[in-house]
């Protein structure tokens, strides 16, 4: 089962490479050749394809059925198997360094080569240097692709980088200082994104020190302001609204004045409708509790200085107007049905005890 395995595997790494070798050879089709290479890695393994290319030794690979995101990609699989078999991938990484400049050539290397740039003996610190960087740029690109589409593709290549490498701090020091700091501050802005604030402390403890941290904070600092960057760049509702949603986990941080300004402004941005957020009603919401929990000194101030705002835009004044009354509505709907529901289990409550006594 093993050598049939490896068989696949070898036979895969050996049509990345053909595919590779036509991207070099062909430059009015490098990024179109390079485009679908990264998708066919980054697909997921249906249960035939599995059933030939997984074997019960596949070290670091949680089984399926024990996953959060209940799915398997290739790459995970060639990740795990370049590192078993360095020689396998040799000629896939000088392929794709001769190929550095292309777009998508990051994400191929992030995605096949997480795990050998940690876990496989490296020569000189230029190369580290340029390999390092190449994996957080290739990294932030396809959790991007995550965030634009509001999947979980990637979410093993995240569990890797957060808790086998910033966690670890033996791995860590196998990138240079920059490319550290770099990675902690890619972590930070997707780690809410990935549901992984459950080792937030932890993270928090092993982050590393920045030249200008005199003047920014410490690490709880750097954290919000990767976050608040991340936030003014999301488009897409559901994932806003996810960020949203977390982000209750920084109620009681202590912060300098300027990170909470800027957390404060960043919230408050999204509260009202049209530019530059133009947030939608359900963002707008979603905004206002955020603000409220994390600051709730100035909370009726805030909600009257934004309804005189609003009055300023007599456009809005419609819809808002039958959102109100939808509420209204909604509400007393609701309290009504609730108030027949409580009166019709009283009456029965009241029977079943007379005729209980009797």
């Amino acid at each position: 089962m093993r050598a049939r395995t490896a068989d696949h595997l070898e036979a895969l790494s050996l049509e990345i490479e053909r595919k590779l070798h036509k991207a070099l050879n062909s430059n009015s089709q490098r990024l179109k050749l390079l485009q679908q290479l990264f998708a066919d890695i980054a697909l997921k393994i249906d249960d035939r394809a599995r059933d030939k290319i997984l074997s019960t030794n596949n070290e670091g690979i949680a089984p399926v059925d024990e996953r959060e995101d209940s799915h398997l990609c290739f790459y995970e699989i060639l990740a795990n198997h370049y590192v078993k078999v360095p020689q396998s991938g040799r000629r896939i990484l000088e392929l794709i360094v001769q190929l550095w400049s292309q777009s998508f050539a990051a994400n191929i290397f992030a995605l096949l080569f997480h795990r050998w740039l940690f876990e496989v003996s490296l020569e000189g610190k230029e190369v580290s240097l340029r390999y390092s960087s190449a994996l957080v740029q290739g990294a932030t690109n396809v959790f991007w692709i995550d965030i634009q589409t509001n999947t979980r593709y990637f979410l093993p290549l995240y569990h890797y980088l957060l808790e086998e490498v910033a966690l670890v701090p033996d791995q860590l020091i196998k990138i240079s200082p920059q490319a550290g700091r770099n990675l902690f501050c890619l972590l930070s802005r997707f780690m809410l994104f990935y549901d992984q604030d459950h080792l937030l402390t932890s993270f928090l403890g092993h982050f590393p020190a920045f030249p200008n941290s005199f003047l920014v904070g410490g690490a709880a600092d750097y954290f919000v302001i990767e976050l608040t960057d991340q936030l003014q760049k999301l488009k897409v509702e559901p994932v806003l609204l996810h960020y949203l949603s977390r982000m209750t986990i920084l109620q009681g941080w202590e912060l300098r004045m300027s990170t909470s300004t800027r957390l404060k402004s960043c919230l408050y941005s999204f509260t009202s409708p049209g530019g530059p957020a133009y947030p939608t009603r359900a963002v707008r919401h979603a905004a206002w509790n955020t603000l409220d929990l994390l600051f709730p000194v100035g909370r009726y101030p805030r909600h009257v200085i934004s309804l005189f705002f609003r009055l300023l835009y007599p456009w809005y004044w419609p819809s808002s107007c039958w959102n109100f009354v939808m509420t209204c509505v909604s509400t007393i709907y609701y309290y009504i049905l609730n108030l027949l529901v409580s009166i019709w289990e009283n009456m029965r409550r009241r029977d079943h005890q007379r005729m209980h006594r009797e």
